[in-house]
């Protein structure tokens, strides 16, 4: 049987989690009691949670998302996941526009969100920030400079941020998946995924479901003296 969190009373924002490992993440906070809001590019179906499409490219469309979240309802957990993965291909012949809606979604849109979610954080004097990057973002993938570099980008910032929070009663921590079984790595094709496979000790895909396992504990009162940390989902295949 699937562990759940004691997170009654909490109300959690995932970001990006209509599908994969965002809505696992927020099937997950659900039933453990969390209020659950979900703001993505797509419509999300998650039961027990409501859901809003926000583009958070926008700051506007951010400020006027949040605007509708009720004092009595602000977030004090924020699941930073929303991601755009692009399509493969030598730097030299990426396009550009391609490249800067990955750093604007993956990198830019954390910032953004968090930027407007922190201050009712501060105000309330507690909050828990998980974002999500990836394994591409400590080693570089070669065909993927744009997006090791926006998941780059979102671990120095979860450092960087934690240290000026920290003692302030919020903790901000990151996880950074290698592949994972959802559609935006199936989406690489059959001879990338088995490739993958191949190169991972385990010898298979992360399930969805054991990274939303791990993101529910960074929520919990348990987790209390991490902040500012880096958590592998890699199946042994991180090589530091």
């Amino acid at each position: 049987m699937p562990n759940t969190y004691d997170l009654e009373g909490r109300y959690a924002l995932v970001i990006g989690g209509a599908k994969g490992i965002g809505k696992a993440i927020a099937d997950l906070l659900v039933a453990s009691g969390a209020t659950v809001r979900i703001w993505d590019s797509n419509a999300a179906d998650v039961e027990g949670a409501s859901s809003e499409i926000v583009n958070i490219t926008d700051s506007t469309a951010i400020r006027t998302a949040l605007q509708r979240i009720s004092a009595r309802e602000a977030p004090d957990i924020l699941v930073n996941n929303a991601g755009y993965l692009g399509s493969p291909r030598e730097f030299v012949a990426h396009p550009g526009e391609d490249w800067q809606r990955i750093i604007e979604v993956n990198l830019l849109g954390t910032m953004r969100v968090t930027q407007a979610v922190l201050p009712r954080m501060l105000e309330a004097g507690r909050g828990r920030i998980i974002n999500m990057g990836s394994l591409a973002g400590k080693e570089g993938l070669g065909t993927l400079a744009a997006y090791s570099a926006a998941s780059a980008g979102i671990i120095s910032f979860t450092k960087a941020l934690s240290r000026e929070l920290a003692g302030r009663g919020l903790f901000v921590n990151c996880v950074a998946p290698g592949p994972v079984d959802t559609d935006m790595i199936r989406s690489l094709g059959t001879t990338a995924v088995n490739a993958m496979i191949a190169d991972s000790p385990m010898k298979r895909l992360g399930a969805a479901s054991e990274v939303a396992q791990l993101v529910a504990w960074l929520c919990t009162d348990a987790s209390r003296f991490n902040t500012g940390a880096v958590f592998d989902m890699s199946g042994g295949r991180a090589r530091y």
